[in-house]
């Protein structure tokens, strides 16, 4: 009879447990020295009783977190922390708990706790991307008649013929990806006008192709007529309008914002528009994160197109994978008063559950090389005869008296909202311009950026690091490598085209400097970035500077720099997870072919790498606790 109410007594016990141990942990053997020890009380051992009612844990109190070992975790915080990898981080509520060995990190093992075993992989703060255009990437609105680069234009109307009917969003036909050359070289050999070239095949509707870099588009004649070009237009500020030879009938080539202004009207916003940009938008933060990138700017935010609309659904529905400050776009041909309101009401520097702001203005001061509209103080070697710029030295698309008003009015108002000016800059007058203008406004607390910066004077040079302007270049491209230096001769000389994209002069004048892809003009992935950056002969630098202008220097330029940017305890966990130590200097030869295994936003995993889903690692260790009925409640997965 005793026996019986000692097993209906354990009966009771077993029940209770269940409640409050989790199925998984009855389902592995975690329990077992628990159960077995209240068999043991309940069969009379009051000794052990009253052990478990002093030492038991509380499930309640124990605190989830998440914690990697056996890493190659690399800071970026400090002069030497490419010397000194630590092996662990301890992320807890979305930020950094711990950082140094796996046995330290152990301590904070408890019946909580999710343990990832990195077995040696290298690990570095999340990547900044502050010069990406990930919404006009990946939407499928403009892509449809996608081009080969560098085709001559002839041979591209079978691509056109077969793309037309495919359109969406539009009764315009859109596509793009050719270079701004095949088209220039086709002009300059005597080819017919471009336009009659779409013209044969798409007759009736309208058609314009951007090119790669987003400077120029080619149209047929029903765009033109829709957008009102003709001979008699004149040309308008920011913009140029190509010229048949002889006459003033327009070929069908416009550069710089005659280019964005055609392209508004066949992005008129729309329902159906704007719930295409927002799938294009999703598909480029996949991108993003599977890149290893945890923050971006993104760099022309056209708000007239309801662009910014897309991100912030992002952020209300809660699918913003990275942090982002949208950089608004500055429309050359909009009225200044109207527009300089309109920006200043959409200010934002985003709320606490939410990682977007509005805190940047974009504006280009000039144009491109290729298609001669920088700004140089010299010619240029190769002349194009481009209407309205008799002295071939490029052209402002804002001059720098605009630029200056905007500047001062945008850059601190109403309190404390400020914008940070994030300048397209490509020519050496261009550049001299920009720093003139931010010297003539200056105010302290600013954190401008000019981005390209292919051409700089020498003496000004040491202006970026004098007025803490970041200085933004791009490399990943291979047309900014040493090899490829030919095609930028044949455009402004031998003797300018030696320093072109003068990366380490800017980093040698203690300037902030950082690096970018300006995605999809290049590459998103910032391993090719980074393995450009050291691979630019005289101009190159030493990784651990890429990688400090992938991470903390653009975390400054983001105004973040206090909560990410580095892997330190309690800055925001915001890392990424690599398959290839970059800091090895057996390494260098091999970056560009680094895989992501693990992209992690304030603590939470936003890209698993393929074939890397978590699974569970049975030889992971597990630190013994004082308390020994504590079988932490553990995941060991490896990336």
């Amino acid at each position: 009879m005793v026996l019986k109410v000692k097993m209906s007594t354990l009966c009771w016990t077993l029940l209770v447990l269940a409640s409050t141990v989790s199925a998984k942990s009855l389902h592995r053997g975690d329990t077992k020295e628990l159960l077995l020890r209240e068999i043991e009380c309940l069969l009379g051992d009051k000794t052990l009783c009253d052990e478990r009612k002093v030492s038991l844990p509380q499930r309640n109190n124990a605190v989830k977190n998440t914690i990697y070992i056996n890493g190659t975790v690399y800071t970026v915080a400090g002069q030497n922390w490419d010397k000194t990898p630590r092996q662990a981080i301890v992320v807890q509520d979305g930020k950094i708990q711990l950082v140094g060995s796996t046995a330290d990190a152990l301590q904070h093992v408890n019946c909580e706790s999710t343990v990832i075993n990195l077995h040696g992989s290298t690990v570095l703060p999340g990547i900044h991307d502050v010069h990406v255009h990930p919404l006009e990437a990946a939407s499928r609105v403009g892509n449809t008649c996608m081009m080969k680069k560098d085709t001559d234009p002839e041979l591209m109307q079978d691509i056109l013929r077969t793309c037309a009917s495919r359109q969406i969003g539009t009764t315009w036909i859109l596509g793009g990806g050719h270079s701004i050359e095949s088209i220039l070289n086709h002009i300059e050999k005597g080819g017919r006008p471009p336009k009659e070239i779409i013209d044969e095949v798409i007759p009736d509707l309208p058609v314009i192709l951007l090119e790669e870099t987003s400077h120029s588009v080619w149209v047929n004649s029903e765009a033109l007529r829709r957008a009102k070009i003709t001979a008699n237009t004149p040309k308008r500020r920011g913009g140029v309008i190509m010229r048949i030879e002889g006459t003033n009938e327009p070929n069908g080539i416009l550069l710089e914002d005659e280019g964005n202004s055609i392209m508004e009207l066949a992005l008129k916003p729309t329902p159906e528009l704007e719930e295409l940009s927002y799938t294009g938008l999703m598909e480029g933060l996949e991108i993003l994160n599977e890149n290893g990138i945890t923050s971006v700017s993104d760099a022309r935010v056209y708000w007239g197109r309801h662009n910014d609309k897309s991100w912030e659904r992002a952020c209300a529905e809660g699918k913003l994978t990275v942090r982002a400050s949208l950089a608004l776009w500055a429309y050359p041909q909009k009225e200044d008063s109207y527009q300089i309101q309109t920006l200043k009401d959409m200010h934002s520097d985003g709320t606490s559950d939410c990682f977007l702001r509005k805190n940047q203005i974009k504006v280009y001061i000039d144009g491109l090389l290729d298609s001669t509209t920088a700004a140089l103080e010299e010619p240029y070697v190769k002349n194009l005869h481009l209407p309205g710029i008799p002295d071939n030295k490029g052209m402002n698309i804002f001059d720098q008296p605009r630029l200056t008003k905007y500047v001062r009015e945008l850059q601190h108002f109403e309190g404390n909202k400020r914008f940070d000016f994030l300048i397209h800059a490509i020519g050496d007058r261009g550049v001299n311009q920009a720093l003139n203008t931010f010297s003539d406004a200056w105010v302290s607390g600013t954190r401008h950026r000019m981005t390209h910066l292919e051409q700089i004077k020498p003496a000004d040079l040491n202006r970026f690091r004098d007025m803490d302007i970041v200085a933004d270049f791009q490399v990943a491209g291979d047309f900014t490598l040493p090899s490829e230096r030919g095609r930028i001769e044949s455009v402004i000389g031998a003797d300018r085209a030696y320093d072109f994209v003068p990366l380490k002069s800017v980093f040698d004048t203690d300037a902030t400097v950082t690096l970018s892809s300006d995605w999809d003009v290049s590459t998103i992935n910032p391993f090719v970035g980074i393995q450009h950056a050291i691979d630019r002969g005289h101009q190159s630098v030493s990784v651990k500077d890429a990688v400090e202008m992938y991470t903390i220097n653009a975390a400054y330029a983001m105004r973040q720099d206090h909560v990410v940017g580095s892997i330190e305890t309690r800055k925001d966990a915001d890392f990424v997870v690599i398959d290839t130590n970059i800091m090895d200097p057996r390494n260098a030869g091999v970056i560009s072919q680094t895989k992501v295994l693990q992209t992690v936003l304030a603590g939470e995993e936003v890209y698993w790498g393929e074939g890397q889903n978590p699974i569970k690692d049975d030889t992971c260790p597990v630190l013994e606790k004082e308390n020994k009925y504590c079988i932490p409640e553990h995941y060991c997965y490896t990336p």
